[in-house]
């Protein structure tokens, strides 16, 4: 094993630049008995304004403690981490992009540094797919540490859970509930530190890094301030010098057989809808280009049923199925559906991990022959509305809008979209087409917070579709449509007209407005947008000038 490595390393040119890097690591007090060893980047994505990883600065010293114990040097670096509940939505949006650079960053720092191996600390949103894909342009040995789900919070001698307290936006704005029970609720229903403690886009991410074989059993569904993840942090450390001395890189556990497992443990636990950005974009930076990713999504959810009924569209949280067994166990359920061949980085396949999971609780999580439903938890939509596909996470619709028909109601900004709602121009039965949020018109922002305060005027979230090109939150519930493709900017969406019908049959996959082609050919020659560069900083424009389209995931062109 490590003579191997040892090997490779005395390949290495003796040259002017490579003693300057050993003059300059041992001006920093590195002997060269440290140097010789293998270099084991840790790149971390702690800051003091996440939650999600305000506490990845204690993990990283358990990982550090394990690589030095197991013969290498840690070299702790960082990389840009936000928060998507903390940052500016709209008209600035920049969670998506910061992904796109958080990629660059690892690309950047990792390679540049001649590192020969990495472990990555991450928990949320954007930074989780960010690191992977770092990882997969890399394809040097990596293991993820992802840092855990968020205890619940306490509130009126109850546990609490932080979404039921978002609900109630819209009830303080509409004056009916208790000013004080409202305050409450939002000053303690959120936890220490952690991923927020439901289905939402961080808690998805570490579970299909997980499912792919790119963390350690059952790191996804561990709480953040527990004992286990430290020692999980610990064994990471040790384990990333298995991978760098037997050359086992991120491509042989990212393989497309292990994205596909991930996609079918999407479906089962109905994950956030913003997987559809996120996993094509790993799989295309792995060079996965020959499979068209959307489809894959979409055949998962015809196969697949609903394991785990998890909040916000069901009744349990990540501690329900942490205590029920984890991950592992819900895989351990759907082993029949998946590739177990797949290698993980602790050296073992999927299977043989999997050969040790057990489930304390069948109703957390269910059984293929006893699931929550046999509708998936995220579907594909086309139509005249959406050529290229849209996306619904369907666990989260009410049984009643499973078939929709509705007047368009066009808002061509969220702040538009919001101001109609606070003051009462929308009405019951509405189709709220939000649009111009797409990759190339507004960054990927996200429709959340208009879908949120919808849900606090009862009539109108139980009557009325939202239809965006916009992302969603992981949090998203509702008929909700998103990612419409081809975005307002370049296809049907942005013809759309006040009072235009629009059908939507979840169960049959469609959504369509009630428009001739002929019409619409003649709306498009008078249809012009062009994207206001002027209004937005240099990073934005950058990024709207090479990303690519949705169903590639968003990456660079």
């Amino acid at each position: 094993m490590k003579k191997k490595y040892e090997d490779m390393r005395s390949c290495w040119e003796f040259s002017e630049a490579s003693e300057c890097r050993r003059g300059l690591m041992c001006g920093m007090g590195y002997t060269n008995e440290e140097q010789k060893r293998p270099l084991i980047g840790i790149v971390n994505s702690w800051n003091e304004y996440n939650p999600g990883h305000v506490h990845l600065d204690k993990l990283a010293e358990r990982v550090k403690q394990g690589v030095r114990e197991a013969g290498g040097l840690p070299l702790e670096v960082e990389t840009t981490g936000i928060c998507d509940g903390m940052v500016l939505k709209d008209p600035r949006y920049i969670e998506v992009p910061s992904r796109n650079s958080i990629a660059d960053q690892v690309e950047l720092t990792v390679e540049g540094n001649f590192f020969d191996g990495m472990v990555m600390l991450c928990t949320c949103d954007s930074i989780v797919p960010g690191h992977l894909m770092g990882a997969a342009r890399l394809d040097i040995p990596t293991i993820l540490v992802t840092g855990g789900y968020m205890p619940l919070g306490v509130c009126r001698g109850e546990e609490r859970l932080h979404i039921r307290a978002q609900d109630k936006v819209g009830q303080m704005a509409e004056g009916t509930i208790d000013p004080d029970l409202y305050n409450d609720l939002i000053e303690h229903s959120w936890g220490t530190c952690g991923a927020c403690t439901s289905m939402v886009t961080a808690n998805s991410m570490c579970m299909m890094a997980e499912a792919m074989g790119m963390t350690l059993p059952n790191n996804s569904t561990m709480q953040a301030d527990g004992s286990e993840i430290y020692n999980l942090a610990y064994r990471a450390g040790k384990h990333i010098m298995d991978l760098v001395f037997n050359g086992i890189t991120a491509r042989q556990i990212m393989t497309r057989e292990a994205i596909k497992n991930a996609i079918k443990v999407d479906m089962a636990v109905a994950a956030s809808s913003n997987l559809i950005l996120h996993l094509p974009a790993i799989a295309h930076e792995a060079g996965y280009d020959d499979i068209l990713w959307w489809k894959e999504f979409d055949k998962a959810s015809n196969e697949i049923p609903l394991l785990s009924h998890l909040a916000p569209g069901g009744e349990y949280t990540l501690k329900d199925l942490d205590m029920a067994g984890g991950l592992q166990a819900l895989m351990n359920k759907m082993r029949s559906t998946m590739d177990t061949s797949c290698l993980t980085v602790n050296g073992k396949t999927l299977g043989e991990n999997l050969d040790r999971a057990v489930c304390w609780n069948d109703d957390v999580i269910r059984g293929l022959d006893n699931p929550v439903s046999t509708q998936p938890g995220i579907g594909v939509l086309y139509g005249n509305l959406c050529p290229e596909g849209s996306i619904i996470k369907i666990a989260a619709v009410p049984q009643k809008l499973m078939k929709f028909r509705g007047p368009a109601k066009c808002f061509d900004t969220l702040d538009d979209a919001l101001d109609a709602l606070r003051n009462g121009r929308i009405v019951e039965g509405d189709a709220c087409v939000v649009r111009f949020l797409g990759l190339k018109a507004r960054f990927g922002t996200t429709a959340f917070t208009f879908q949120e305060e919808l849900k606090g005027y009862k009539g109108l979230f139980e009557s009325c579709a939202v239809i965006t090109d916009g992302r969603f939150s992981g949090g998203t519930s509702g008929l909700s449509v998103g990612y419409v493709s081809p975005e307002a900017a370049f296809g049907p969406l942005g013809l759309v007209k006040d009072g235009d019908m629009i059908d939507i049959d979840v169960v049959g996959r469609s959504i369509n407005m009630e428009v001739s082609d002929e019409e619409l050919e003649e709306r498009k020659k008078n249809f012009h947008w062009e994207f206001d560069a002027d209004s937005y900083p240099r990073f934005l424009r950058l990024f709207v000038k090479n990303v690519g389209p949705m169903s590639k995931g968003g990456i660079w062109e």
